[in-house]
């Protein structure tokens, strides 16, 4: 059976629909509708594409092999996901997220801490090359030293990844720095050196904004406030400089290109050993050894109850995979000091498995690739090129759900488009990255959405408003095209 190319109306039929739940799913379900709700919409609309599909001639195992290539793609960001429920398990019970908690509250006043979040998370993604990676750690550490202070907590996200997406931006170790250049057809240094035009000014306004904000400022912390959770954290943790060694060789591993998995898994094995070593005590607590052995009287009868070493196997192993609460008997920092583990990754990781579902069906039914064909027909001059690369690279961030898709398929389009317009291929490299890159964060159902979402216990749609970096680099890349300001030409 000869296979039919969509119109643009069939192309465009799942989206509609797709956003047409999506808004009933708001409306019903508030805050809670990536809970379930935001899921089953992506299902629903991969089937209403997936009829089409058979329409169109493409058989089901065709479809059903979209869909597979399309989660397999994935895997690697849902491992990470796990492996950041375990590494932040441990780093709660072994002191780390506290001292780091602890010793910021000591450091850092409201007036300034959300310049300084957003300065913090710039070194250490520029360093380290990955928002993912830097989010899981100076993230959420940041993100509670800012609720104790008394800052609005989305604000605070905003901060945190405004300065992870510059560095992951701007970084050679950063995989869509490598990409965006790949795709367009230029080197990886001429890409980044000509990305400051950009991406400088974006980050400048970002800082200025976050310095004002932190300044007129009116949290409801006071100092008795600050040292009451100061003062709980240090009586429920051993609190030392020393723990920072972790995370530190963290960083030290990703920025020597040391891959994110095993990384992380080295981050949460010594997450481990620190809990051992730096709380001991709390390690009973956590195992919860009597509820586990009530049924086995031969354990019991051996000491397993009180034995050191199954309370650091349990008390590790629960951290890693479940939810654990520590109670200091101050409500606030008894928020902080939670955490579900990978546990508390799976809806996530459901959300991030179904989005691949609804984009490989969509790929592979040629939806996707019909609707940019549409826009670069119209184009006519170098901004509205421009613009249309920025417009489908966020498209595609909102249909196919995935960072690298919102990167490689424009990408792969827009370079004979740009060469026919006599623009060098940095022009379409950075374009690339001022969207693609950084507003795959602010779509919910997007992987990066997804992830941020989880790691730092933040609706997406709550953060959004706040990340002034990521809302500022499309409208900036547009702005410097429209003034003309060192658009590089190719020679005749």
């Amino acid at each position: 059976m000869e296979i039919k190319k969509p119109s643009l109306f069939q192309a465009f039929v799942p989206i509609l629909f797709l956003i047409l739940l999506l808004v009933f799913n708001v409306l019903f379900y508030s805050d809670n509708a990536s809970y379930g709700p935001n899921q089953i919409a992506l299902l629903l609309a991969a089937g209403a594409a997936a009829l089409l599909c058979f329409k169109l001639g493409i058989s089901w195992n065709d479809v059903l092999g979209g869909m597979l290539k399309s989660i397999n793609t994935a895997m690697p960001s849902i491992i990470i996901l796990l492996l950041i429920g375990a590494l932040a398990g441990t780093w709660l019970i072994s002191g780390i997220v506290p001292a780091m908690i602890y010793y910021g509250l000591k450091l850092l006043s409201p007036s300034v801490f959300l310049l300084a979040a957003c300065v913090v998370c710039m070194i250490v993604s520029l360093a380290t090359g990955s928002s993912w990676s830097t989010a899981a750690t100076v993230g959420i550490a940041l993100m509670g030293t800012g609720e104790a202070l008394g800052l609005n907590p989305a604000v605070v996200a905003g901060a945190v990844i405004s300065g992870a997406y510059f560095g992951d931006k701007m970084s050679p170790l950063s995989d869509t720095t490598n990409l965006a250049p790949a795709m367009a057809g230029t080197d990886l240094f001429t890409h980044i050196r000509y990305m400051t035009i950009t991406t400088v000014p974006s980050i400048v306004i970002t800082l200025i904004i976050f310095l004002i904000m932190g300044l007129t400022h009116s949290g409801s912390a006071s100092t008795e406030s600050i040292n009451l959770v100061s003062n709980a954290i240090a009586d429920k943790f051993n609190i030392s400089p020393l723990l920072f060694i972790v995370p530190v060789l963290v960083i030290v591993l990703i920025a020597k290109k040391v891959p994110a998995i095993p990384a992380l898994l080295v981050g949460t094995l010594l997450g481990a050993v620190a809990a051992i070593v730096f709380q001991p005590d709390l390690l009973f607590g956590v195992a919860n050894l009597k509820s586990l052995l009530a049924g086995s009287e031969t354990l019991l009868s051996m000491g397993w109850d009180k034995s050191f070493l199954s309370a650091a196997f349990v008390g590790n192993m629960n951290a890693m995979f479940g939810e654990i609460d520590i109670e200091t008997g101050v409500s606030n920092v008894d928020k902080l000091l939670s955490n579900g583990g990978m546990f508390g990754m799976m809806n996530v990781i459901w959300l991030v498995i179904t989005a691949m579902i609804f984009g490989g069906v969509m790929e592979k039914g040629g939806f996707l690739q019909r609707i940019v064909e549409a826009i670069v027909s119209g184009v006519k001059n170098t901004t509205q090129l421009i613009s249309s690369t920025v417009g489908t690279c966020v498209f595609f961030n909102l249909t196919a759900s995935e960072q690298y898709v919102a990167i490689v398929i424009p990408g792969k389009m827009f370079a004979d488009v740009y060469e026919k317009q006599g623009l060098k291929p940095e022009v379409l490299s950075r374009t690339l990255e001022d969207s693609g890159t950084v507003t795959s964060v602010l779509v919910p159902w997007n992987s990066c959405g997804a992830y941020h979402a989880g790691v730092l216990k933040m609706d997406t749609l709550a953060y959004l408003p706040y990340c002034f970096f990521n809302l500022i680099s499309p409208i900036m890349t547009i702005t410097i095209a429209a003034i003309g300001y060192k658009i590089r030409k190719l020679k005749s």
